[in-house]
């Protein structure tokens, strides 16, 4: 089990003395402090503010099965509760941060690596979504699979999830990535960001209404209108704190995410919340270049209470992301 340890450090004699005071000494009992909790290496999980950490531990179980436990907040500033419920859209930020650490903590993927996200899907069962009087500590049961290596280092790797709270099954997902060292990510990149540097903060354009997608600040809204149904052109603001937690050369999966939600919502014309999501990144978008959101309904499965949208970003002409959302319906 990976884990921190604590050291009592205790102060000894100076050099030299040879006496003690007896009468002013002061023996102080080592203490003893039981279940103490803190987060993991905010660097093993790609989040530079230790408060956007959501894993807590982590224990290898056998060759490619881990158990990791985590801790949600009551409330978030970006992943807000929905209807009572904690935001789903925290579980896919939890999953994507348990492939993050397995791949550095135990496959030994170097911190200057690059890990690319392939896929990223979660189903959530609501009753033990519910926001309870203090934050839920989780513990997920983690199986790695379509382990690839070369020369010894993790190329490529599944994650399947199952999230439990309190005994309960609350969700299972899972994602894919891709490890890419610093040398062949800068040539992979260079074409795009020919310097080597960070792409540039760049302004947001005009949001579309906070309410049509589910949000209640300008700030957080991700999607611009064209003026046409069914169609956005993606909202960037690489200042916002939580998508762009640190600099990136690219736009950040869980932005894409939220803007997969944010469609469905506008499409459907109301709020609710996500009970599943499956995504697929099939190319990197680019900041700084148009890229547009299209989102469509898809006809009903047989489940009266749910609805379901397609939503596809295409960034010159090519598509380079697909998610399909399923979100309770008004009258559940």
């Amino acid at each position: 089990m990976s884990a921190s340890t604590c050291r009592a450090i205790h102060a000894l004699p100076t050099a030299g003395h040879t006496e003690c005071d007896t009468s002013t000494r002061r023996t102080t009992a080592p203490r003893y402090h039981p279940s103490l909790t803190t987060t993991v290496p905010k660097e093993f999980v790609h989040r530079a503010s230790i408060a956007e950490v959501m894993l807590t531990a982590w224990e290898r179980v056998d060759d490619n099965r881990f158990t990791v436990t985590a801790q949600w907040p009551r409330g978030h500033s970006f992943y807000a509760n929905v209807d009572g419920c904690h935001d789903p859209l925290i579980a896919a930020e939890t999953i994507r941060q348990t492939g993050l650490l397995l791949a550095h903590a135990e496959f030994g993927v170097p911190l200057d690596h690059h890990l690319l996200v392939g896929e990223l899907d979660f189903t959530i069962r609501p009753p033990h979504f519910r926001v309870g009087p203090t934050p839920p500590t989780l513990q997920l049961d983690v199986t790695c699979t379509k382990v690839e290596e070369r020369r010894g280092t993790l190329t490529r790797c599944r994650v399947d999830v199952e999230i439990r709270r309190e005994g309960h099954l609350a969700a299972t997902g899972g994602g894919s990535f891709t490890c890419i060292g610093p040398k062949i990510y800068q040539r992979l990149r260079a074409a795009r960001i020919p310097t080597g540097e960070r792409a540039p903060a760049i302004s947001p354009t005009f949001s579309e209404t906070p309410r049509a997608v589910g949000r209640t600040s300008p700030a957080d809204v991700v999607l611009s209108p064209t003026g046409q149904p069914g169609r956005w052109h993606l909202r960037v603001d690489t200042l916002h704190p939580i998508l762009f937690d640190h600099p990136v050369d690219h736009v950040p999966g869980m932005l894409l995410l939220e803007a997969a939600r944010q469609a469905t919502t506008a499409t459907l014309g109301h709020a609710s919340l996500p009970l599943a999501v499956t995504s697929e990144f099939t190319r990197y978008v680019e900041v700084g270049t148009a890229c547009v959101i299209e989102a469509r309904r898809l006809p009903a499965s047989g489940a009266d209470h749910e609805e379901t949208v397609r939503v596809t970003a295409h960034q010159d002409g090519t598509a380079a992301f697909h998610a399909t959302v399923t979100i309770a319906s008004p009258t559940t």
